[in-house]
């Protein structure tokens, strides 16, 4: 019996040795961010667009996880992807009100901790393609590749603050009035600037080429990756490649969101090729809500939402999201609340590598994403794109019910728009008692709560508000630094006159696009 006992008592332990054997020595999934610019809530066929086409996004759909309520901490771009990359609202970060410019001396504090650098911890390779916006700076300080990114391949800030070359479509008049008084689109490899002017009808050709170059050459290691996919599309002004132009029934808007499309399923083969696919976590979600301008040009939609893309309403936040790991993540639909600001814990957990030792906003999706079960989140705040320390957040959300206590349309929710209270002649307005939703009975925010009847969730709402208030701390903000045009980006540094002397060819040749 003793003989008996002391070998069950070897075996038990030598199974949890080798199980702690392998745990360690497993290496962590690879980690994959795809995110859109401006793709509204009601853009995509599955969030019921009836005439978009989304082939391989909708594969993802299909096989992943899709989120209802998931939200951008942000309305705006630049807050929104500080959020995303640190867990922590604009406010902490420095990065408000507004967005960088090209002649911006601020940008991302480097103190601040991205996921990039979290994931250093398990000796991540990691890597940006496309879109930054977070700040550039003197002599790059802000780029990526000082914020825990090995690589950058990219533009740093939004196309629509480059001079208009012809729109992009030479045969289409010019989307916004051109500004020639600042420099063209650069297109840099980490901190060098490669092309000048870029080509965006050959952009996604480029991109495309770069992650699956980058992709084949982590597959040659056992390193795990991390790459931050950050496209373009759906920004305007609208641009797509040749065989994506009068490609849907959907017009300029449709064409720039199937090349986005293509340029994922280009990512997905080659996971495939080798044999990475199930051994990465994938979530795609988009910056902020759709940008409204000139809506008769063709733009993204919100869906049922109010308004969009620079408002607090839930057009200007609620978006998209699918999250994708074969083998872990089962098929279904999620109406828990979720942020990008719940990004950085989650991966931190998935990594398993330690959270950054700063206040986090940000919660883990784990059993979410695992289990389809309840979320950690029930409360959700919304800052303006031009938030004050003074008045603090905009509207916030608890469980199914919403309350605005300041609202303001914005440029970007378009002048035209058929709801006032979107257009950016709706100035900023205080409400008391606040505009109480119920969310679960009016997404689209039209018919305000009864408040003699639920005087229990009005005061509710403002004890959560003043609480969370009085937890903020407001960095200075890194938007208000100067401007100065000799900080835009330049491939013939120090070069007169400027910006015409900021021409470069292209050093780079794309290989040939399937479609």
């Amino acid at each position: 019996m003793a003989a008996s006992m002391v070998k069950s008592f070897l075996v038990y332990h030598l199974f949890w040795w080798m199980f702690l054997v392998i745990a360690v020595s497993s290496k962590p999934p690879n980690i994959i961010i795809l995110l859109a610019d401006d793709l509204g809530y009601g853009d995509l066929p599955s969030y019921g667009h009836p005439i978009s086409e989304a082939p391989v996004l909708e594969q993802l759909v299909a096989a992943g996880l899709r989120f209802t309520d998931f939200y951008s901490a942000n309305p705006v771009c630049s807050p929104s992807r500080a959020s995303l990359l640190t867990g922590r609202q604009p406010p902490r970060t420095g990065v408000w009100p507004g967005v960088f410019y090209p002649q911006s001396s601020g940008g991302l504090p480097l103190k601040e901790i991205t996921i990039a650098e979290t994931l250093k911890a398990k000796n991540y390779s990691t890597a940006l393609i496309g879109k930054w916006h977070l700040g550039v700076g003197e002599n790059n300080k802000y780029m990526p590749t000082n914020q825990g990114f090995d690589s950058y391949y990219g533009i740093p800030y939004t196309h629509d603050m480059c001079p208009c070359l012809k729109c992009f479509y030479p045969d289409q008049p010019c989307f916004y009035t051109c500004n020639t008084d600042v420099v063209a689109c650069p297109l840099f490899k980490d901190t060098v600037v490669i092309e000048q002017p870029t080509d965006f009808t050959k952009l996604s050709n480029k991109y495309s080429e770069e992650a699956r170059t980058w992709i084949r050459k982590q597959a040659q290691t056992n390193q795990p990756f991390f790459l931050l996919y950050a496209f373009h599309q759906t920004h305007n002004p609208m641009f797509s490649n040749k065989k994506f132009t009068n490609a849907t029934e959907r017009g300029p808007f449709g064409n720039m969101l199937l090349e986005m499309d293509w340029m994922v399923g280009e990512m997905l083969e080659e996971l495939r090729a080798h044999d990475l696919e199930e051994d990465t976590f994938i979530f795609f979600t988009s910056d902020n809500g759709p940008c409204l301008l000139r809506p008769y040009d063709g733009v993204g939609n919100a869906g049922l939402l109010k308004c969009g893309k620079g408002t607090t309403y839930e057009g200007g936040q609620r978006v998209p999201a699918i999250a994708y790991w074969p083998g872990h993540i089962k098929p279904g639909v999620t109406r828990e609340i979720a942020s990008t600001l719940d990004l950085l814990p989650t991966i931190a957990n998935i990594a398993q590598v330690p959270l950054p030792s700063v206040v986090l906003d940000g919660l883990d999706m784990g059993n979410i994403l695992f289990n389809h079960g309840r979320g950690l989140r029930d409360t959700l705040l919304y800052y303006a794109t031009f938030p004050e320390p003074d008045i603090g957040v905009y509207a916030v959300r608890h469980k199914q019910y919403k309350a605005h206590y300041l609202t303001s349309g914005n440029s970007n929710s378009g002048d035209e728009n058929h709801d006032p209270d979107c257009r950016p002649s709706a100035g900023q307005k205080p409400h008391a008692p606040p505009l109480l939703y119920d969310l679960y009975q009016d997404a689209s925010e039209q018919f305000v709560v009864d408040r003699k009847k639920h005087l229990d969730v009005y005061a509710l709402m403002y004890k959560i508000k003043v609480q969370n208030e009085a937890l903020m701390s407001w960095a200075e903000s890194e938007i208000n630094k100067p401007s100065n045009s000799s900080l835009e980006p330049c491939c013939n540094p120090g070069c007169h006159p400027r910006p015409e002397c900021c021409v470069c060819k292209s050093k780079f040749t794309p290989a040939i696009m399937k479609v």
